[in-house]
């Protein structure tokens, strides 16, 4: 089945998206502390839109949950293939305005280059309250658990850069 026309629970597609896989110098990966979820953190990530490629929907993502520019990074690599994840039932029809049954996404593997200082998570539309660098297993540990089978496949395709 092509990738485009594969369904998601209730037969509704999957929501085309890109992620930002952002690591230091050390190997640590960024994450963010949802706004909406407190306890949630996960990685900049966010929908493709139309006229888009996975790689520029992940740049431009990052921007707009971050502030790190695209100078401030450098691409190192992407998911082989999409990684997809099925939106749990009491989330189902909820989000996305019930038009997505889970999501399809491209993950981006991108080294930080610049400082601290450059991350700024007060953009126009905060997602995050809080963020810090993590090592892998402990992103997976504080990852929601409806996205921590897609977050174990896409840190396993870069295992061999991260801490």
């Amino acid at each position: 089945m092509a990738d485009g026309k594969r369904t998601g629970p209730g037969g509704l597609p999957y929501r085309p998206c890109a992620g930002v896989v952002l690591i230091n110098a050390e190997g640590l990966v960024f994450a963010g502390q949802r706004i909406d979820m407190p306890g949630a953190w996960q990685m900049p990530q966010g929908g493709i839109d139309k006229g888009e490629d996975p790689r520029g929907a992940a740049l431009r993502e990052l921007v707009e949950e971050t502030g790190v520019s695209p100078e401030k990074v450098e691409v190192l690599g992407e998911t082989p293939s999409w990684v997809y994840y099925d939106l749990p039932p009491e989330l189902l029809g909820k989000v996305w305005k019930g038009r997505y049954g889970g999501q399809r996404q491209k993950w981006v593997l991108m080294r930080f280059l610049g400082d601290d200082a450059d991350i700024r998570i007060d953009t126009d539309h905060p997602e995050f309250e809080e963020w810090r660098w993590m090592p892998a297993a402990a992103l997976l540990e504080n990852i929601v658990p409806f996205k921590r089978a897609v977050y174990e496949e896409v840190l396993a395709a870069f295992r061999d850069r991260l801490a």
